[in-house]
Parts: structure tokens; sequence; C-alpha cells
């Protein structure tokens, strides 16, 4: 039994991390106040940027920070867009996302037929050899370890440091942070960008190390469950990475049931992370009161300093 469950918890840990990248940076974005339906644009544009940053260089950590520029400057754009020119955030993000799945598309056309050589993830010596947890918690990639520790970073920073304080209270009434002296448009503008470099940096994840590989519209809509996550989750970190971990554990349980020759058809087992992620994440937000009490006040709302 534990034969199988291990390395399908370990896959599933693999599975959902860019997911966890891409969420957490999103998180920071909305407390702010910004939502940006941007992600599933912004993790192509970072699976793309690099991919094929890593395939020219042969270095592909080069290629994870070209990554994470692109989907900052996938943002930066959406911040232009929304904090300086006033437009819809959720017309904008839309209109991100449809331009990051063409303008990948354009630009991996000449790595489609690329792949890259990736060495395994070491393990830790010592500590993989302990049963059980060993193989859990001591044998992935380095990003993986990563995103543990964004995800301690980002719980600290939100609910412990002065600085997440006064990023929340701009999500609640920028006019009232404005009224004391906060720079309500700059620190936006660094949570969006924060935001997107997260979801490139997820997005060259997904491309360089978990799948070495580049394909038309990869992500195959994991910015958009990751937009999901934060608001099931209601903007918690911790709930957060349980949804994502779920999505990867149900993506890899369907695979495992494809090898085992399940006698259910593909399409249907392929839509099953999709349908349990939903279903799992509206049963643990079914209480609207407390999605209203965490909800960014001034999620969405367009805010000028006077």
């Amino acid at each position: 039994m534990m034969d199988t469950l291990i390395p399908i918890l370990v896959a599933a840990v693999a599975a959902g991390t860019p997911m966890v990248f891409a969420a957490l940076g999103e998180l920071v974005t909305e407390k702010s106040g910004v939502l940006n339906l941007g992600v599933e644009g912004m993790m192509l544009m970072g699976a793309v940027t690099g991919f094929a940053v890593a395939s020219q260089t042969g270095n592909p950590w080069v290629g994870t920070l070209a990554g994470m520029v692109a989907g900052a400057a996938m943002a930066l754009i959406f911040a232009v867009l929304t904090l300086n020119l006033m437009a819809n955030q959720v017309a904008s993000g839309l209109a991100l996302t449809l331009f990051g799945v063409g303008l990948s598309a354009f630009l991996g056309k000449p790595y489609e037929s690329v792949s890259l050589t990736v060495a395994p993830p070491p393990a830790i010596p010592l500590l993989a050899e302990i049963p059980v947890l060993g193989p859990l918690l001591f044998k992935y990639h380095v990003l993986v370890y990563v995103s543990w520790a964004l995800f301690a970073v980002i719980a600290w920073f939100l609910y412990r440091s002065r600085a997440g304080l006064v990023l929340r209270s701009i999500g609640e009434s920028p006019e009232s942070a404005h009224a004391i002296g906060y720079p309500v448009i700059r620190i936006r503008y660094l949570a969006t960008l924060f935001g997107g470099a997260m979801a490139g940096l997820g997005g060259a994840y997904l491309s360089e190390f978990y799948a070495p590989l580049w394909v038309e519209g990869m992500t195959a809509g994991r910015g958009w469950i990751a937009l999901a996550l934060v608001v099931f989750a209601t903007w918690r970190p911790a709930r957060v990475m349980i949804g994502a971990y779920l999505f990867g554990g149900v993506t890899i349980a369907q695979f495992f049931a494809q090898g085992a020759g399940i006698a259910i058809a593909s399409q249907f087992l392929s839509s099953l992370p999709y349908l349990a992620t939903i279903v799992v994440l509206v049963f643990i937000s079914r209480n609207l009161a407390t999605i209203r009490l965490n909800a960014p006040v001034s999620l969405a709302k367009s805010y000028r300093p006077d």
C-alpha cells in the first residue's frame, strides 16, 4: 500500500508546485486590492520565456530568472493599464490572458520540437533514507522547497509584519491608507509585479523542471485554478497550499488510474482534477460570511489619489 501511496504523494507535490507559486503571488496581489485575472497568460509567458532562455544558454536557472522577468513584465502592462490609466481590472486581466496565450504560442513555435536535459532532483543525504518521511520530504527539486519557504515568508509577512499590515490596509481602504501617508499606487505596483513574477516562476518550473519541454497552452488552465484557489481558500495561505496539492494529487491519481487500465473514458479522468478541486474548495468555503469577512473590501476597485 505505502509503495503505491508514497509515489502518488510525491508526484502530487511536484504537480501542485506551479500553482503554489502562482496562487501565492496572486494572493499578495489581491490583498493589496488588485484583481489580476491574467495569471494564465503570465504563467504561459514565464513558461515559454524560461524554456527558450534555458535551451539557448544551457542554464535552467537563467531560464527560471527570465521566466520571472517575463511574468513581471506582463504584470507591469496590467499595472499601467489599471493603476495609472484606470482601466477596468477584470477586462484588463482577461485581455492579458488572451495576449499571453497568443504571444506565448507565437514565441514558442521554434521550440516545440526541443527538449531540455534536466538532472533529477538530488536527494538530501541521510534524511532521504528515513523510512516513509525520507521520500515524502527530502527528495524534491529545490524549487519545491523554495515554494514552502515562500509560503512561510508570505504568511509571516501578511500577518506578522508591519509592511504586511500596510498592504492589507490598502486592500481594505486605500483612501484611509493614503490619508495617513502611505503610497497606495506604489505599493499596489509592487504587489502586482510580485504576483506576476511568481506566476512566471510557476510557468518556468512547469516547462523547465516538471515537464522539460514546451507545448502550446501547456499550463492547461492552471492559472485559472490558481485564481479560484485564492478566492475559495478565503485569502488564506495555508488553504491555498492545500488546494494546490489537492489539484496535483487528483492529476497524478488520474494518470495512475489510466495506467492501471481502469475502464473509464480518458476524457473524464482528465477532467477530474478540475472537478475535484472546485467541489472541495466550494465545500470548504461554503460559509459566505467567512468569505466576505476575509475578502479585501477594495478588491478590483480602481483608486486614484486626490
